[in-house]
């Protein structure tokens, strides 16, 4: 990046610390958390940084202004120390939902590559190599839209029921944040999780996404019954993975054209079966009849369907970032450097309405006039933004901000 760019940057995350440092709220027991901190200039993470008020984290914001901040999940006897002597007292119970772990359709239009060899550059996610030079390894430059993000709301409203409705947390004590890019962080701090090792995060994981979840061990099987075989499974207001499945699968049936079906696997004859008697079949779920209320739809395919159903209640989440009990999360109101938007947290019951592109502006006066190389269309705030090609424009803060976070423009 130029000199001049990342200049502008620094400038106004220096402004935001400065105007904005009594919005900074720590995480409890401050004194017990490891901080760090991306520093602008260095490009480099300080770590093993104590604070023991807010006073004095919210100075060393103003005069070290990061790119990024973070703070541990865990609680450490001594926070400072390297890792081997911290001494772990416990750890929250973190999740981290991120667009780049779920497959949307608008990646192939907005995400670009650069091969680092040539320069060669196209949209999309990169291949294995160049296909003008061979090189193997590229800069990425990835993007966040409506799509993206509401697919990843999507994933943080079924963890959230998870948590819930599976594991019994009442709203008020699930932690949600849009994280500043791409994604939803979502915490419980509970006593009764910090002693949780590394194996007890992991089933809790193997759960919420659905591994090991096998339909014939929770209410799908096939028994005779007056000189037949009929097919049960599960009923839709089962508890834990019995409805989910349950679930899942009806949904699948009243989305599903026979295409979809037939992608799934599932022979041509029996897809068009369940297409022409869906209704039949969803009235029969309804009423917790047998799922074999159609000839041509067998034990087999009931499989097939109830294991995408199991595929499409599982929710889509981070799962290296849970089961680390050391791990670093981002500090609640503080900027994104990827980006320059804040961390902004949103109550656990309210999510469904919650609008990243309006709530995690943290600039909202001035302008600037940038260069873009390239930009799809976005909103920021209440308006439209782009598509931009080789274009000079002057723009809101915010929304230069975020081109020039993103690498996608330079200051004019």
């Amino acid at each position: 990046m130029d000199s001049v760019s990342a200049k502008f940057i620094h400038d106004r995350f220096s402004d935001y610390y400065r105007i904005n440092l009594s919005t900074i709220q720590p995480p409890s027991a401050i004194e017990k958390r490891e901080f760090g901190f991306i520093l602008f200039k260095e490009r480099m993470m300080v770590r093993h940084k104590a604070f023991r008020t807010v006073e004095r984290l919210r100075d060393f914001l103003k005069e070290i202004v990061p790119s990024d901040a973070y703070y541990s999940s865990a609680y450490y006897e001594l926070p400072e120390e390297k890792m081997e002597a911290k001494g772990r007292l416990g750890t929250d119970l973190i999740f981290d939902i991120d667009a780049d772990h779920i497959s949307t359709p608008c990646q192939k239009t907005h995400d670009r590559w650069i091969c680092r060899g040539c320069g060669h550059n196209s949209k999309g996610l990169p291949p294995e190599t160049c296909p003008s030079c061979g090189y193997e390894k590229f800069e990425e430059k990835s993007w966040m839209c409506e799509i993206c993000l509401d697919s990843a709301k999507n994933e943080t409203i079924k963890l959230i029921d998870f948590l819930m409705k599976d594991f019994g947390y009442s709203s008020e004590e699930i932690d949600v944040s849009f994280s500043g890019h791409r994604g939803y962080h979502v915490s419980v701090e509970k006593n009764e999780v910090h002693a949780l090792d590394q194996v007890a995060r992991r089933e809790i994981v193997d759960y919420i996404i659905g591994i090991g979840i096998e339909p014939e061990l929770h209410g799908l099987s096939e028994r005779p019954e007056r000189g037949t075989r009929i097919i049960a499974g599960p009923s839709l207001d089962a508890l834990g993975w019995r409805g989910r499945i349950a679930r899942g699968t009806y949904e699948l049936l009243l989305s599903s054209a026979p295409q979809d079906l037939r992608n799934m696997g599932i022979k041509p004859k029996t897809a068009s079966a369940i297409s022409k008697h869906s209704e039949r079949l969803l009235r029969s779920w309804k009423d917790e009849g047998p799922w074999s209320v159609v000839r041509d739809v067998g034990a087999e395919s009931w499989m097939k369907l109830a294991l995408y159903g199991v595929e499409k209640e599982s929710a889509k989440i981070d799962t290296v970032v849970t089961t680390d009990i050391h791990r670093l999360i981002r500090l609640e109101n503080t900027l994104h450097g990827k980006t320059g938007l804040k961390k902004a947290k949103v109550a656990a019951t309210s999510i469904e309405g919650f609008d990243p592109f309006e709530s995690a502006v943290a600039f909202k006066k001035g302008t600037a006039k940038v260069k873009i190389s390239s930009a799809p269309q976005f909103r920021l705030g209440d308006e439209s933004y782009g598509p931009y090609q080789n274009e000079t424009v002057e723009l809101p803060t915010a929304v230069a901000l975020l081109l020039l976070c993103k690498r996608r423009a330079k200051m004019v």
